[in-house]
Parts: structure tokens; C-alpha cells; sequence
């Protein structure tokens, strides 16, 4: 969103891209960058990523794989001194400038930021930044935006909508701020909704609640949604597709269903291993986990990043990086995806 009082208002300049035009958003080879003591930084390293009109997807990845870093390109809000380069296509129209990567955040891609606490602004009440935004992008007045404000606050199922805008953050439960976010994200109309983490910091129940709203905005304004998150029951649960991040590149990407049942990449079996069974009856001890850790964007090793971490690991593995190619409907980053998606219990 930009209220920049006096900004140029010309339309974005865009160039035709007919061949992603069946896909609501498409980025191509993105890369995030920061300057580095010994050189750049690439948290996010080469990232391809479709999004279908209507669709939920799921991007998910351990905390530093990238995944918040790749949705705030999207809407060109990397932080400084970060940059970031490739190319976005929105519903079939590839986007050459700022100006026109600007015009799409809260009216095209609408985005619902990680901690609702601290993303929206303690010293304003929940309506000032509501109708603010209204006002901003539907170019209305005071009244309008106040009952349009309430109307987005009771489309998220906030109870008693006039006394919620009145009220400042810290006046609400962690639901309510949640649910607040996401109007604020709703409030000019968008297309494709970005969700990061809208779950963290809440309970079991506000959890299924604030999943359940998602759902049920997406059915009734046929909103595509990029659920972004390190829990894959939420995504086995919610989500049609799934990108599985690790240190900045995408390792795995397929129908739910398919790399849940099958996972091909080493990285996502072990993170399907390691979700909660209610016929494991390991103890503590006994629990299944990936060894190690991340490498940082500096401390990547030579061929796959995730061979120190891989039990399946061979000598071309250390030395030449896999590249994510297509397999079996999906597709992996692994030289030994075959093996994998065949079901073989342990390595050899």
C-alpha cells in the first residue's frame, strides 16, 4: 500500500506475457540479495513459483529457509539494503517497474504479515488504520470508509464491529488482532492473499478458527491464497498444492496429496516423519528428527545444500548441485528422487 500524499497516479507500465497467462502469479528465477563481508548474500537463490486463480498453496520450510523473504519480493518489500531480481507475472501481464509492482499490493495481492502485534500500529485504533486504507484505495470518503471498515471487520467474524474499530491493539485477544489483520489485507479487494504464519502465537482452537476464515474467504470471493508456514498438518489439512523451501531454493513442489503419500526429496520425508502419529509410540528419546541445522545464506556447502544433513547423500551429491526437475507429475531437486518416490525404507 502506498498513501503517499501527491504520488503520480499514471498506470503501471506493463508488457503482455501470453504464455503464463493461465496463472495468477508466476515469479521466475527470483533471487534476494544483501550485501556480504566477503560478497553477496542470497537468502533466496533461484525461486520459481506458480500460483492458480482460487487455489491455496502451501510454501513451507524450517525458520530461515526463505519463505517470508520470497513473499515480501513479491510485493517488492525486501528491506533495504536487500534487493532482489527476476521476473513477476500477474494474471498474464508481466510487471517491467516499481510503479507497476507498487500498484499491485492491497489491490492485486493483498498480504497478512507475520505477529499481527507488531504489524499493525499500537498507537492508532483498528478503525484509523482500516479506513485509512479504504480511503486510500477506493478514493472515498469518511463515511464511506467507516462503513465499508465495518463491513470488512464483520466479513472476518469480529463480534460487535463498531466497538473492534474503536479499540486499539492491545484492546484485543490475539485472535481478534489476527482477524483484524487479515481485513486490513481484504480492504481493497485483492486477488491472491499472502499468509504468512497467521497461526503463530495462538492456541489450538483460534488456529483452526483463523484457517477456517481463510477457507471460507477464499470460497466466497474465489481468492487464491499462499499459506506460508512450518507446519505441514496445517498444510496436509488446508492446502490443493505445496513448495517445500530449504535454504533459499525450492526442493520439492507437487499435489498435496501426491508428496504426503510419496515424498521424493529427502529434506520433505524427513519433515513428514517427523509430524505427530497417533500409532507412534515412540518415547521421547524415540522421536524422529532431521540432525543438524540450516546453513546460513554465507556458510552453504558445494553441490546440494542438504548433504551434510542427508543420509542418502553420495559423491556426486557434495559436488554438483541437483536442479528441480520434473518427476512422476511434480517435481524434486534430488539425485536420488527416484529411489525415494519408489518407497525405499532406509538408505543404502
Amino acid at each position: 500500500m502506498d498513501p503517499t500524499p501527491g504520488r503520480s497516479r499514471r498506470a503501471p507500465t506493463v508488457t503482455e506475457a501470453p504464455s503464463t497467462a493461465t496463472q495468477l502469479l508466476a515469479w521466475r528465477g527470483l533471487t534476494v540479495e544483501f550485501p556480504g563481508e566477503h560478497g553477496p548474500l542470497r537468502p533466496v537463490a533461484g525461486v520459481d513459483l506458480d500460483v492458480r486463480p482460487g487455489e491455496m498453496v502451501g510454501l513451507v520450510g524450517e525458520s530461515g529457509s526463505g519463505k517470508t523473504l520470497t513473499a515480501l519480493a513479491v510485493l517488492d518489500l525486501v528491506p533495504s539494503p536487500g534487493r532482489w531480481t527476476g521476473e513477476l507475472v500477474f494474471e498474464g501481464r508481466s510487471l517491467g517497474d516499481a510503479r507497476a509492482r507498487r500498484a499491485l499490493r492491497g489491490r492485486g495481492i493483498g498480504m497478512v504479515f507475520q505477529e499481527a502485534t507488531s504489524a499493525l500500529d499500537p498507537v492508532r485504533s483498528i478503525g484509523s488504520q482500516l479506513r485509512e486504507t479504504v480511503r486510500v484505495h477506493a478514493r472515498c470518503g469518511r463515511r464511506q470508509a467507516q462503513a465499508e471498515s465495518e463491513r470488512l471487520l464483520e466479513r472476518v467474524a469480529l463480534p460487535d464491529a463498531a466497538a473492534c474499530l474503536r479499540a486499539y491493539p492491545h484492546q484485543l485477544s490475539g485472535g481478534q488482532r489476527q482477524r483484524a489483520m487479515i481485513a486490513l489485507a481484504l480492504a481493497c479487494g485483492p486477488r491472491l492473499l499472502l499468509a504468512d504464519e497467521p497461526t503463530t502465537a495462538l492456541d489450538v482452537t483460534l488456529q483452526g478458527e483463523v484457517l477456517a476464515l481463510l477457507a471460507r474467504l477464499r470460497a466466497e470471493l474465489g481468492l487464491a491464497v499462499v499459506l506460508i508456514t512450518h507446519d505441514l498438518a496445517v498444510v496436509a489439512e488446508t492446502c490443493d498444492r505445496l513448495y517445500v523451501m530449504y535454504a533459499g531454493s525450492i526442493v520439492e513442489e507437487g499435489a498435496v496429496e501426491r508428496v504426503f503419500r510419496s515424498p521424493a526429496h529427502p529434506y520433505t520425508r524427513g519433515l513428514v516423519e517427523c509430524l505427530p502419529r497417533l500409532d507412534r509410540r515412540a518415547g521421547p528419546s524415540e522421536l524422529p528428527f532431521i540432525p543438524g541445522r540450516m546453513p546460513a545464506p554465507g556458510e552453504r556447502p558445494a553441490g546440494c545444500p542438504f548433504h551434510p544433513r542427508c543420509s542418502w547423500t553420495q559423491p556426486r551429491c557434495r559436488l554438483e548441485a541437483p536442479t528441480l526437475a520434473d518427476h512422476d507429475g511434480r517435481r524434486v531437486s534430488c539425485w536420488r528422487a527416484a529411489e525415494l518416490d519408489g518407497g525405499a525404507g532406509s538408505p543404502p
